[in-house]
């Protein structure tokens, strides 16, 4: 393939979205851009954290954390948030600003950028898999959450980052982990089926056009992603939010966090998506309290996936939000705050009894 031929692919189909966002939009619209000029468009994703450092994952890549504590202090459990593909923490805007506000139980949260997203160093390429994300998750659990209870949050690729680590460390669940939340991912063929299924193969020529022209050109294809004007502000709008008339400004949120992520990102996590199956480490969450959400319009990871992780979880709460896309935690932030607090208090009452058990000496 010739290079003015993948500049001009890449001007019309430019990333694929999987895991935990959507492909990117290349240029806002005159719409999107009128509206951020009038200053309409709140800025979300932004606010102080108690306490932020950096982990060293096993391969010594900086991952960026953030604590927040609960209003009032005096933690009963820890919340670790992990996002999805092209994201950052940022998507996790409304439940970082109210669960740390729960008086019962009181929640610490962690959230962290995965590598090469957000504010984490950038990672080799052959560093680019699910496999290693279990690992820099269980490197932030060392740090950050060193003993329970801890509730694990993963939406899309985040969702399938708990699943790796429960593959890699099923002792881990049930006694520091005790509650596990899979919200709008897949435990397998995630290629199959939804919006990005031909685009992740490793055998589209888009996709593996792309990927040489990153190593080529990185510069020229960023300016590329800049230029073109195919995938405007309203398809990020159709292809993240399942409702039309979403708030713009969660959609330039979403604009936002892709834009800065390079294309060679983009690229480098296609292979992980075309060989994840983890429907059997599953199993491994059998001892805690889980939780199952999704939108039934997700254009990305489709429902169907979720259904196929309920009915290997069959104790798990099974949440399907009407109308909503893959960004449910945004666009139905009041919905997925309540069901991760009904999850938080389940995984504490537990252990409470649990305890009194003990001190009764059943």
């Amino acid at each position: 393939m010739r290079p003015w031929q993948v500049v001009g692919m890449v001007g019309g189909v430019i990333g694929a979205a999987l895991g935990g966002a959507v492909v990117g939009a290349a240029a806002q619209s005159a719409r999107f851009a009128a509206l951020r000029e009038r200053g309409e468009l709140a800025e979300l994703g932004v606010s102080p954290a108690d306490r932020e450092y950096t982990v060293a994952a096993d391969d010594g890549l900086p991952l960026a954390v953030e604590e927040i504590d609960p209003v009032g202090g005096g933690a009963e459990v820890t919340v670790v948030l992990v996002h999805g593909y092209v994201v950052d923490r940022r998507c996790w805007h409304f439940q970082r600003r109210d669960l740390p506000e729960s008086e019962s139980p009181r929640v610490r949260l962690v959230l962290y950028d995965q590598r090469s997203h957000g504010r984490s160093g950038r990672g080799r390429r052959d560093s680019a898999t699910i496999e290693q994300l279990g690992r820099d998750l269980a490197a932030v659990l060392r740090v950050a959450a060193p003993t329970g209870p801890v509730v694990l949050v993963g939406h899309s690729m985040g969702g399938m980052t708990v699943m790796a680590l429960a593959e890699q460390q099923p002792e881990l669940f049930g006694e520091l982990v005790r509650g596990v939340a899979l919200v709008g991912t897949a435990a397998g063929d995630v290629g199959k089926s939804g919006l990005p299924r031909t685009l992740l193969s490793r055998r589209n020529p888009v996709t593996r056009g792309l990927g040489r022209f990153a190593d080529w050109q990185p510069e020229l294809l960023e300016a590329a992603r800049r230029a073109g004007n195919h995938l405007t502000w309203g398809a990020t709008r159709a292809v993240a939010f399942g409702d039309k008339s979403v708030d713009p400004a969660l959609v330039n949120l979403m604009y936002d966090m892709i834009q800065a992520t390079p294309m060679r990102v983009f690229a480098d996590f296609v292979d992980t998506f075309t060989t994840h199956d983890r429907v059997a480490a599953l199993s491994g969450l059998a001892h805690c309290e889980t939780l199952v959400l999704a939108g039934d319009a997700d254009r990305v990871t489709p429902f169907s996936h979720s259904e196929i992780i309920a009915a290997e979880l069959p104790d798990a709460e099974f949440v399907s939000v009407a109308g909503a896309g893959h960004m449910v935690m945004l666009e139905r932030s009041d919905l997925t705050t309540e069901a991760l607090r009904g999850l938080i208090r389940r995984v504490v009452e537990n252990r409470e009894s649990h305890r009194g058990r003990q001190r009764s000496g059943r």
